[in-house]
């Protein structure tokens, strides 16, 4: 058999995208090591032009050190960049992702083949396993209905579609009968699971929480309006991982406005408090640096941010995305600025964390995963990593009640008792 490697950028959509793809392997065989493979696919992420770049300069660094290998561009690249690649022979085919589930017949084509299929396909395929990891992620839709000005996404993975209940409900039992207790549901636009098959994602909780072998559940990002009373009523449910991550993008409301947000400050404030209020760990998404992002909108979302109960945030600078509304607009934030405001946020945020560990350094339910040198990591109920010595004991995919933990810097230490 030919061997397969599949690179993955991005997101973990993707990530799950690509455990797809390895599951459907028929006549070929994947591996984890990148100079076995005669057959490299691509999965590429296209949300920035800096996303673009690193995925064309994998591509070319991988020409110069394996001429000889074939290289098959997936993913949400695919859509943006695939024709030009192709016609530039950069790539030996290009496959779309409605087309992964085909994985075996693409590879099986001639070189020079644009397989792009739709943007409407949902996924049919049971992931039964995730090699090296101990949580399992589940997607449980596909698209996103939003239009927010910074964003190429809608336009490379298409609207918002969910997937069948009954396939996400036996994939994930599945999953448990084969060890994995810990779920992240995730997909472009989790909140919006449903809301096109008269469903909800609370429902869907119940009904995966019942499912024996779920020890814990958590959901990926959440936008603020997506959050309504069913979903608030189970957060106190045991299953329940105690940290939900809501992306707000910013707090200045006319930089809100600018991005094409659906969400307000004030609106938000008040939904992180009643969450934060429940003992919940709250992050964020968070773009430093938009265009008309000046040094009075900074203040005031900076001043804000302090008065958030954050514990979390994805902090990354403006990057343009050719073929959006924000690519269009002046008042370009000079990039040693964003730099400033990166660092800014991000020390302010790391700061919350460490307070919020100081207060919830007992009682941690935490699942370790892969170790090395003797050391484990893992993650408690309120998303905060743990760290553990173990030299003579392997603990992967090991659950431990811990009654107290040391807090450092950026995470927690546990000490192992026999």
């Amino acid at each position: 058999m030919k061997k397969v490697y599949f690179k993955t950028f991005g997101c973990r959509t993707n990530q799950y995208d690509t455990g797809i793809m390895v599951s459907r392997l028929r006549r070929y065989e994947a591996t984890t090591e990148e100079n076995e493979a005669d057959i490299v696919v691509v999965n590429s992420c296209t949300v920035t032009n800096g996303a673009d770049s690193s995925v064309r300069n994998y591509i070319s660094s991988l020409r110069r050190r394996r001429p000889d290998v074939r290289i098959v561009l997936a993913g949400c690249g695919s859509h943006s960049r695939g024709e030009d690649l192709l016609s530039r022979k950069r790539v030996d085919g290009v496959m779309g992702h409605s087309e992964k589930e085909r994985i075996d017949e693409i590879l099986s084509l001639e070189d020079g083949f644009y397989e792009i299929g739709d943007l409407k396909h949902i996924d049919d395929t049971v992931v039964e396993s995730f090699s090296g990891r101990s949580r399992a992620f589940i997607k449980i839709q596909e698209g996103c209905d939003f239009r927010c000005s910074y964003c190429i996404i809608p336009h490379v993975r298409g609207d918002a579609r969910s997937q069948r209940e009954e396939r996400i409900l036996l994939q994930i039992s599945k999953l448990a009968s084969n060890g994995f207790g810990e779920f992240i549901l995730t997909g472009t636009n989790v909140g919006s699971y449903g809301r096109d098959r008269g469903e909800s994602l609370a429902t869907l909780l119940k009904k995966i929480s019942s499912i024996r072998g779920v020890r814990r559940i958590r959901i990926g990002s959440l936008e603020p309006i997506q959050i309504d009373d069913e979903l608030m009523e189970i957060l106190d449910e045991e299953w329940m991982a105690r940290h939900l991550h809501i992306a707000l993008q910013h707090t200045s409301d006319a930089m809100l406005e600018a991005m094409n947000r659906r969400n307000r400050y004030e609106e938000d404030r008040r939904l992180f408090q009643r969450i934060a209020d429940r003992g919940y760990a709250i992050g964020t998404d968070f773009i430093v640096g938009h265009p008309g992002e000046g040094e009075g909108e900074w203040r005031e979302a900076i001043e804000r941010v302090k008065e958030l109960p954050l514990t979390h945030i994805h902090a990354f600078t403006y990057s343009r995305r050719d073929g959006t509304v924000s690519a269009g607009m002046g008042d370009i934030v000079r990039g040693d600025v964003a730099r400033a405001r990166h660092r800014e946020i991000r020390e302010i945020v790391a700061e919350k964390n460490r307070l919020f560990r100081l207060s919830h350094d007992r009682d941690l339910r935490v699942l370790f995963e892969n170790g090395k040198d003797g050391v484990y990591r893992g993650y408690d109920q309120y998303y905060n990593r743990v760290s553990i010595e173990s030299p003579h004991e392997d603990l992967s995919n090991t659950w431990m009640d811990l009654e107290r933990v040391e807090v450092g810097i950026d995470e927690n230490f546990a000490i192992y008792k026999a």
